[in-house]
């Protein structure tokens, strides 16, 4: 590195002294221009010991150029001088050619420094970026640590501060709905919306401490408004304050019915709802007469009926009588406040929806039963058989369609009757009704009773037989089915010497 600068300043001093003093030994010619067509030898490591000495070479860092510059426009040519001019001819000063020279060079040295220039104008704009992205970056973090540690705060808040709570006493009672699958969460959200407590983490807390919650059943429930939430939840899970909730056994009838012998009634399907739907101390309650008045009603639409029942319950002849069997056996929910309208259709939906499930509205291949005849034949299988005989009694029933039977039984007659007996008079069989099959022939009108799931699959699906007659023969229920009449009177007259049956009162089933 010594050495190229020594070397550069004696070429310096040459040139100065050259152009000062310049030589005419060389026919005219300058004795640099001479010199320019001699070889030229590189410098050390290869410089070139051309490149402008005559300016102190500056060091700057490595700078990588861009990998697709842009071309840099050729300078414009310098105007032409005297000097210039005597150069090309030959005749110019030495002077006036080194002076030119020089302006030549002068001129192509910010080339370079251009370059370098828009290099670094890029480094530039680009650090410029980097700081922007880094302060964005910065922001965004600061945004989010100052949300998390809000959040963070808020929940802290909230788990330091006690839920709202009422102090009680509980007020009048407010019917709140449980549904199937609700979780604590869900059920204290409810009891909030229906103002039973003053928030719904006040309920949830208490709710969690009391392991009752685990066995609370879908349903409706009567507790006191503006509850403390620990009597909230020990009102739910007590089961005292359940409400809505009926119980409907197989065989029964809508309408209530009294026993021949002893006199006592038998409560109808209307009675059972009437007494579900108490709330209160008062005993709040839709009356026996209002849902008889309702089930009356000719919207049927409003109450639920099915379409392939609806034409049949147009032609009931008794229109209290028209929901007989729609009604379903088991055990049902509704709500105790609603109208007696909405409390009947919710009932016939619940039960249409068990009945569907069955295969009811597929069935009919064996039986050529409508899916409303059905439902009237598994009525009858529920009021005259055991669960053990009722696909027996099915076939029985079939067969006696089929070949134009009567079907007789004792059981379509104490329909239309205010008592009921196993046994019939003779002035009872005799009467004519929609429902008397001693004295029509084919299926009653409607339904006499609520079967049960058993007895309408009974029905959908007959046991195989030829049997046409069937009949009770001990008080243990032991039931005989054949197809012989002759043989069918035996079996009466055994079971008239056993007491199951009225000597005095024959028995057609």
């Amino acid at each position: 590195m010594t050495d190229r600068w020594t070397r550069a300043e004696e070429r310096y001093r040459a040139r100065e002294a050259d152009r000062r003093y310049p030589r005419r030994d060389d026919w005219g010619l300058d004795a640099r221009e001479v010199r320019e067509d001699e070889p030229r030898q590189a410098g050390p490591a290869g410089w070139d010991d051309d490149d402008g000495t005559d300016v102190i070479p500056r060091y700057e860092d490595e700078i990588y150029d861009d990998p697709d510059p842009e071309p840099e426009p050729e300078p414009a040519p310098p105007p032409r001088r005297v000097g210039q001019r005597a150069a090309q001819s030959g005749r110019g000063s030495a002077s006036e050619r080194g002076r030119a020279a020089g302006s030549d060079r002068g001129r192509a040295r910010p080339s370079g420094r251009g370059k370098r220039s828009r290099i670094a104008s890029r480094k530039a704009a680009e650090r410029k970026r980097r700081r922007r992205n880094l302060w964005a970056v910065g922001v965004v973090f600061v945004v989010l640590f100052v949300s998390a540690a809000g959040f963070a705060g808020y929940k802290l808040m909230g788990s330091l501060t006690p839920a709202e709570d009422f102090a009680g006493p509980p007020g009048a009672p407010v019917v709140v709905q449980v549904h199937s699958g609700d979780t604590a969460t869900q059920i204290a959200e409810a009891m909030h919306e229906k103002g039973v407590v003053a928030s719904s983490e006040a309920f949830y807390e208490a709710a969690v401490r009391n392991s009752g919650m685990n066995s609370v059943q879908p349903g409706y429930y009567a507790v006191g408004a503006k509850s403390p939430a620990v009597d909230a939840v020990t009102a739910l899970v007590g089961g005292k304050s359940r409400v809505g909730n009926v119980i409907i056994s197989e065989g029964r009838l809508l309408h209530d019915k009294h026993d021949a012998t002893t006199g006592g009634r038998y409560d109808g399907i209307y009675r059972k709802i009437a007494e579900a739907s108490c709330v209160g101390p008062e005993r709040k309650c839709v009356t026996y007469e209002q849902l008889d008045a309702a089930g009356a009603s000719m919207d049927l639409t409003a109450l639920g009926v099915p379409a392939w029942a609806t034409q049949a319950v147009k032609d009931c002849p008794d229109r209290t009588r028209q929901l007989e069997g729609l009604i379903a056996a088991g055990t049902w929910d509704f709500d105790p406040i609603a109208t007696p309208e909405q409390i009947l259709r919710q009932l016939v939906t619940a039960s249409v929806q068990a009945y569907e499930g069955t295969g009811l509205l597929q069935s009919g291949a064996d039986t050529k039963l409508s899916p409303y005849e059905t439902l009237v034949a598994a009525s009858l299988v529920e009021r005259e058989a055991k669960p053990q005989d009722m696909g027996k009694v099915a076939r029985v029933i079939v067969n006696r369609l089929r070949v134009g039977q009567m079907l007789q039984f004792d059981s379509t007659v104490n329909y239309a009757l205010d008592t009921t007996e196993v046994a019939t008079t003779d002035a009872d069989r005799a009467t004519e009704t929609p429902w008397n099959t001693y004295a029509m022939e084919g299926l009653p009108k409607t339904p006499i009773a609520a079967p049960s799931v058993g007895a309408l699959r009974a029905m959908e699906n007959p046991e195989p037989g030829a049997w046409l007659y069937f009949v009770t023969v001990d008080k243990q229920g032991t039931t005989k089915f054949t197809d012989s009449y002759s043989e069918h009177l035996r079996l009466v007259t055994q079971a008239q010497r056993s007491g199951i049956l009225d000597s005095s009162r024959p028995y057609g089933g």
